[in-house]
């Protein structure tokens, strides 16, 4: 599998060699099983008899914090299973490594975070299961073509007018890809096997039948088993950045400066062009747009900036030394903004900003975890960085219903206004095919990253609903030529791959099931055309269908039954990963490293490297929701600046908290989905 550290020299690991080894034998007798207290089954199942009589969204604030926790703690119990048996063959088992770097740095591929199981979470093992693995079996044809997808993708996903999601801004559209990358890519498709879909005789669509590629199948999967296929993850299953950093030594020696640690960053603050393809070099380049080149340039910076931070306090680092600790951080920092800032912002129920920052600091808060450290091994009291590695009793990955229940596509426009700091001004319009793929370095570039910024703080993305799938994404041009309808693949993909549909599903994340289509949704209009094209058999719907059609809890943007699969699957990204748990310390991230994500938040980050941005975040208390609008300026006085550039006002200070600074799914590229 490689240099599993990308390039560069063998640096020390901070420890002795006798205390190295030590460290590799005791984690390595560590069990798979969980070692965190575990709640009683009676409070797990009076938890879930309320929130089927009541829902835990309408309880007092106190009462749905903990109907949180035992909905949590029953889909721990239930909702994890293993499809890592029969186990991997040797070719994926990674050989011992030439070095002991593994035990305080994060490996390009993702192996030996779990000492014991060094195959665990790496890059091409296989996703996991929310549910038994004997509900996985995919549907046969014709049944797994019916309804027909595109009939779907025109009748129920097809956006009529674009529908915005008020309490956001459109970063948090663009985060959420951001993070999509990190986590999961099931690769490039099979182009040996096409699902052939019929057309109607008035369906506008080029070519018949439609075609859409099978998903890549698991190289390395028994396929005698009599178990259901399983599909592998291109990239790491780890919450570890590898978006930015890649997953493989080839993409991370492309990214990687040579020089102080540091990322490759262009003279004109930009990111590298391929020139290839045009887009920016990171770690991974699939499905590009402009939302991901604002944030891949933003954390490259911050890495960059973090390196300065380190090389500080240890002139004597080597590159690599510098690199790995930067990596770390960043990580971290980016597992803490969508904790505690990115679930709240489109999670608005009042419950939630409590949970998740107990998730993060426990009962005993930030204020006091800042002062005193960690109270306590529980989770519950000092939260879950920190805290004893605990997987629940089955090895960590990523899920295929975590994938199904991430197709959040209604966020994106179709649309985009680019806007100037100074004013408010007009700079360009531009179509999401114009904002996409090698174009979207040419519109940065004449915009610049401030004024981008600021134009997705201060846009909505879509609300995530039937009947506003973003219109270019139904009828997209790949860079290869191909055309596809998104929304269809996005049917077909959770079929294909095993994943129950919507009721089905609801019973199996311990829901009731729906009934009518009325009881599915409170929109008549759409009951009844939900009840045409599935025939009149509320257990035909599909997943993604029906969780753009149910109502949603107070607050929140998406639905209830996809925040079951959320609630497990948050925080176990944390509580399996030992660099976010026993080694989530000075002694591997440095001092400098965790007061550096102790300090910053993603108002800071940007405020760092932008801090023009200032008057738009002034008294914003979360970074996803909508930012200030500049005002027009004056016209007596003094001429305006040019508005490409603003000026920060002294009545805008940047946060407290915040350190020093520093000197789709396509048929030939991968499927993220």
């Amino acid at each position: 599998m490689g240099n599993r550290f990308g390039t560069g020299t063998t640096r020390s690991t901070g420890l002795s060699d006798s205390a190295a080894e030590r460290h590799h034998h005791q984690a390595q007798r560590q069990p798979v099983e969980g070692r965190a207290p575990r709640f009683p089954g009676w409070f797990m199942s009076l938890t879930e008899a309320v929130d089927r009589l009541v829902g835990w969204d309408k309880l007092p604030l106190p009462l749905a914090i903990i109907a949180i926790a035992g909905i949590r703690m029953r889909m721990r119990q239930r909702n994890l299973h293993d499809t890592a048996t029969p186990r991997y063959t040797q070719a994926v088992v990674p050989p011992p490594p030439p070095d002991m770097r593994y035990l305080t740095a994060r490996t390009t591929d993702g192996t030996y975070n779990d000492l014991g199981d060094p195959a665990m979470g790496a890059a091409q093992t296989r996703f996991g299961r929310n549910v038994p693995i004997k509900a996985t079996y995919p549907e046969s044809e014709p049944a797994i073509l019916t309804p027909n997808p595109r009939t779907i993708s025109n009748e129920l996903l097809a956006r009529d007018t674009f529908k915005p999601a008020t309490s956001l801004n459109l970063l948090a559209a663009a985060w959420l890809q951001f993070m999509v990358h990190d986590w999961f890519s099931h690769g490039k498709n099979a182009k040996e096997h096409r699902w052939r879909i019929p057309l109607a005789a008035d369906d506008p669509w080029p070519h018949r039948p439609m075609e859409i590629l099978h998903t890549r199948r698991d190289p390395h999967s028994p396929h005698t088993t009599g178990l259901p296929p399983t599909y592998a993850n291109v990239v790491t299953h780890w919450w570890d950045a590898s978006q930015i950093y890649g997953s493989d030594p080839r993409s991370q020696a492309r990214v990687r400066s040579g020089v102080a640690g540091k990322l490759a960053i262009g003279p004109d603050g930009l990111l590298p062009r391929d020139p290839l393809t045009g887009t920016d070099v990171t770690g991974v380049q699939g499905n590009w747009w402009i939302g991901l080149s604002l944030l891949h340039t933003l954390f490259t910076l911050e890495h960059n900036a973090v390196c300065d931070r380190l090389r500080a306090d240890y002139p004597t680092w080597s590159d690599d030394e510098l690199f790995e600790h930067g990596r770390l951080v960043i990580a971290a920092l980016l597992a803490k903004i969508h904790t505690v800032e990115w679930t709240p912002g489109i999670l608005g129920h009042p419950a939630l900003p409590l949970a998740m920052r107990v998730n993060w600091w426990g009962m005993q808060g930030e204020r006091l975890s800042r002062l005193l450290g960690r109270l306590s091994d529980s989770e519950v009291l000092s939260g879950i960085p920190g805290a004893p590695t605990d997987h629940f009793g089955v090895p960590y990955a990523m899920t295929e219903e975590f994938v199904a229940v991430y197709r959040m596509h209604p966020l994106i426009p179709d649309e985009f206004s680019f806007r100037s700091l100074v004013g408010n001004a007009l700079l360009e319009e531009r179509t999401f095919p114009e904002v996409a793929d090698g174009q979207a370095h040419d519109v940065l570039a004449r915009v610049s990253m401030a004024n981008g910024l600021y134009s997705f703080g201060t846009a909505h993305p879509g609300a995530i609903t039937l009947h506003n799938f973003p219109s270019f994404l139904r009828q997209r041009l790949e860079p290869d030529g191909t055309l596809i309808d998104l929304a269809s693949i996005d049917i077909l993909r959770s079929r294909e791959r095993g994943v129950p549909r919507y009721n089905t599903f609801r019973r199996l994340v311990h829901r009731r099931p729906a009934r009518t289509f009325e009881e599915l949704t409170d929109n008549p209009e759409w009951a009844a055309r939900l009840r045409r094209v599935y025939e009149n058999d509320i257990d035909r719907v599909d997943l993604m269908v029906g969780l753009y059609a149910e109502p949603l809890p107070k607050g929140f943007g998406f639905s209830d039954t996809a925040f079951r699969i959320f609630a497990v699957m948050a925080s176990r990204r944390l509580n399996s990963d030992r660099f976010f748990t026993t080694d989530f310390t000075e002694r591997v991230y440095t001092k400098a490293g965790m007061t550096w994500i102790a300090d910053n938040d993603m108002s800071t980050v940007l405020l760092r490297h932008f801090p023009a941005l200032a008057p738009a975040l002034h008294q914003v208390k979360n970074a996803f929701a909508p930012w200030n609008t500049a005002r027009a300026p004056k016209l007596e006085g003094a001429p305006h600046p040019h508005p490409m550039v603003a000026p920060v006002p002294d009545a805008y200070p940047v946060p407290h908290h915040r350190a020093e600074p520093s000197s789709p799914d396509e048929p030939s590229s991968p499927d993220v989905a």
